[in-house]
């Protein structure tokens, strides 16, 4: 085996078995169950928790603690190219959905016909595994939260959130919508593949513009925008929390610390405090909050922390056993972009990522080290993107042209510059979690062909599933269930986005590398007409993939509408205790869900701000 390849697996299987170490112990130190008393305790360092750790820390005297289950990152995780190897460490929590078969069912090509659905268990949560794209969503979205109830949340109010955390280095900008000198770099990508151009000359070509998907439309065909400084990741620790874990005193963090509970009076109707398990050490801290306990586990996690500690859907909790102090729908509304990654395009050249040439060649690896450009600091391979409406480009109109339309995407289309047949390490395989016998039988025959990626993403997803408890035991995994294509407009949705990915392959552009979809029936739609309507409805529901983008299930409305939290993030009934993560969203946005998130953070720094009368408050 060449030197390179095996410098490079080498650097995977430390990835993979790194040893543990973490910041500030808690865990490690101390010998008392009484981890002592806070203003805040904050729960998930993801993108809400790093946020609020570093904007409350500015009150000089207010005592924070953060706690984190994870562990730090490390040289690798900073790797962009690198980003699908992440989820097979242990910087990913490894929740699976349930299994589901028959006529709705769907991840049904992935082992045990079950989906990988990954998130960050590290020092900056998901945004330390994720793909870095900084994406904000439509308009539409905002204003339609505040529609549902949620005064304050309209574009024009979060707005001016997304540009405080921003430090823009974008080449192509819309410089009404982008500003700089905060904490979270945005950066176009180093590496210019000789795919990207093709890929955005095809808009002209279905009556698209190149355009700043971030700034006054979304809709169009964009280089993506990345968390990226020099090339190499910004997570939300190394923007939010490297800056100032060594200047700020009254911010403490522990690591390798899951949280179990929390603690709610149940005569006050405040939370208290939070139970957490020293991961090192085994032994379980209490750490009080004299102000709020600010719950930042993400989409996932968060519900799950909830309804183990009372507040949840009564019939549930009562039959696993647990007492209930409020009855709210936790973990129901949950929502998801579904795509369908295994859209392979064959090329007449080499111009895409296969593994073995990507390693074998220096200059790839002294570019990225020494210089911060190269392949390698293309964000999972994704180069460039797409918001579209279907049904027009389908038809040969202008998007802006037709009911359909209203400026509103019904589907994402990354370009990915590597494929599956590239990926000799397997890490994108594992990534999707994609059964032995499906690679074998689609991929065997065209392992190391060039290939590229065209992945259709669904925007708005009628469909909804849910987070529940398994049992009482907290160190059990929740149950997972996508249900995804349960609506079938969902269904009818993805294969028109297949069915443009294909077409945007097809563009004039693209026939100078002779771009041909991989001619192999998927296992399961065999007795299908290949490329039929019909067949790409089948491949959906067989690879029903995710990119991690997950939702409301602690959804913000007001009570007699479902929600869970209220407008200003405070937990319906419960006094002291605030979600303040992506799972708050009252509906899914039309992007990446990271961007969101942190101005999520941002918003709920000042309304704790307001609230405790430390910060001016024009709310109404």
């Amino acid at each position: 085996m060449d030197q390179h390849l095996v410098i490079f697996f080498t650097a995977i299987l430390v990835l993979i078995y790194a040893t543990n170490f973490g910041r500030c112990g808690l865990d490690d130190t101390a010998d008392e169950e009484d981890a002592g008393t806070y203003d805040f305790v904050i729960i998930g360092a993801g993108s809400g928790g790093s946020v609020l750790a570093n904007r409350l820390s500015e009150v000089a005297n207010w005592k924070i603690l953060l706690v984190e289950a994870g562990k730090e990152e490390m040289f690798l995780t900073d790797i962009p190219l690198l980003a699908p190897i992440l989820h097979i460490t242990d910087y990913n929590w490894g929740y699976r959905t349930e299994r589901k078969s028959g006529k709705l069912g769907y991840c049904l090509s992935m082992t045990d016909g079950r989906c990988n659905w990954p998130r960050g268990k590290a020092l900056g949560g998901t945004s330390v595994i994720n793909f870095m794209i900084y994406t904000r969503g439509a308009r539409a979205d905002y204003d339609e939260w505040e529609a549902m109830g949620n005064p304050g949340w309209a574009y024009r109010d979060v707005l001016p959130y997304f540009l405080k955390s921003e430090n823009s280095r974008l080449k192509y900008q819309d410089p009404r919508y982008h500003s700089v000198g905060g904490y979270l770099d945005v950066s176009n990508v180093p590496y210019v593949s000789r795919l990207r151009h093709p890929f955005l000359q095809s808009a002209k070509e279905f009556g698209y513009k190149f355009n700043d998907y971030n700034g006054e439309s979304l809709m169009g065909f964009s280089p993506v925008q990345a968390n990226l400084r020099f090339g190499r990741r910004v997570s939300a620790s190394k923007a939010f929390l490297d800056p100032i874990v060594n200047r700020r005193k009254n911010l403490r963090i522990s690591t390798f610390s899951r949280v179990t509970k929390i603690f709610v009076n149940s005569e006050t109707r405040r939370a208290s405090a939070v139970k957490f398990i020293g991961i090192n050490n085994n032994k379980t801290y209490v750490a009080r909050a004299r102000r709020e306990v600010l719950l930042c586990a993400g989409t996932l996690n968060s519900p799950q922390l909830l309804m183990l500690s009372g507040i949840g859907p009564k019939a549930r909790l009562e039959s696993l056993g647990i007492k209930v102090l409020e009855d709210l729908p936790v973990g129901q509304n949950l929502q998801d972009h579904v795509s369908m990654s295994a859209l392979t395009f064959l090329v007449n050249d080499s111009v895409t990522i296969i593994e073995p040439r990507l390693v074998m060649n220096p200059v790839n690896t002294f570019d990225y080290l020494l210089k911060g450009s190269g392949p390698f600091t293309v964000p999972g391979g994704a180069e460039a993107l797409a918001f579209i409406d279907t049904k027009s480009l389908l038809e040969n109109r202008k998007p802006d042209k037709g009911p359909s339309s209203a400026n509103y995407p019904d589907i994402e289309l990354v370009l990915g510059i590597g494929a599956l047949t590239g990926d000799v390490s397997g890490s994108l395989r594992s990534l999707f979690g994609f059964s032995d016998d499906f690679e074998r039988r689609v991929f065997s025959h065209y392992k190391g062909f060039d290939a590229f990626s065209i992945v259709p993403i669904l925007m708005r997803p009628k469909s909804r599933g849910r987070v529940s408890l398994r049992s009482d035991n907290p160190m059990d995994p929740p149950i997972l269930e996508a249900n995804y294509y349960e609506r079938s407009e969902d269904l009818d949705t993805i294969v028109r986005g297949i069915k443009a990915a294909i077409k945007v392959a097809s563009s004039r552009a693209f026939k100078r590398f002779n771009a041909t979809l991989l001619p192999v029936a998927f296992p399961g739609c065999e007795h299908l007409q290949f490329a039929s309507d019909d067949y790409w409805a089948c491949v959906a529901r067989h690879v029903s993939t995710t990119l991690g983008h997950f939702t409301s299930t602690c959804r913000m409305a007001p009570r007699a509408q479902g929600g869970v939290v209220d407008s200003r993030l405070r937990v319906h009934g419960i006094q002291g205790l605030r979600v303040v993560d992506a799972s708050v969203m009252p509906e899914i946005i039309a992007g990446h869900t990271c961007a969101p998130t942190y101005m999520i953070g941002e918003k709920a720094a000042d309304m704790i701000k307001q609230d405790w009368g430390v910060l001016k408050s024009n709310w109404n």
